[in-house]
């Protein structure tokens, strides 16, 4: 049974950060691919940042150079590092999977990803 577990979420004020973990589980391959998405009150579910099984990144214009994508792919982890965050970041953060490839273009495509967490809410006040 494959399992993400999101943690890290919290409430923050402006300019703070925040450090999530996505936990993935009960997968027989680590070749996944894998993606944060945010959902903000009253909007649709956005692609905030991913990366591929080939390890090609991609973020959202609105995070670039404030958050950070990385994993761990002994721990099948994927972290997402949030500085200077912002009020407009505000949303519940869902960690997504995919078994395998997909391509770079389609990294923060919703549709590509089977596999989802609960999710981890965020807070940012100003």
């Amino acid at each position: 049974q494959v399992q993400l577990v999101e943690s890290g979420g919290g409430s923050v004020q402006t300019g703070g950060s925040l450090r999530l973990s996505c936990a993935a589980s009960g997968y027989s391959s680590s070749r996944l691919s894998m993606a944060w998405f945010r959902q903000a009150p009253g909007k649709e579910r956005e692609g905030v940042a991913g990366i591929n099984s080939n390890g090609y990144t991609k973020y959202a214009d609105s995070v670039k150079g404030r958050f950070t994508l990385s994993k761990d792919k002994d721990k099948n982890t994927l972290y997402l590092e949030m500085n200077s965050l912002k009020p407009e970041d505000t949303a519940m953060y869902y960690c997504a999977a995919a078994r395998g490839w997909v391509l770079a273009t389609d990294i923060l495509r919703q549709s590509e990803y089977t596999d989802w967490g609960q999710g981890t809410q965020v807070t940012v006040s100003s």
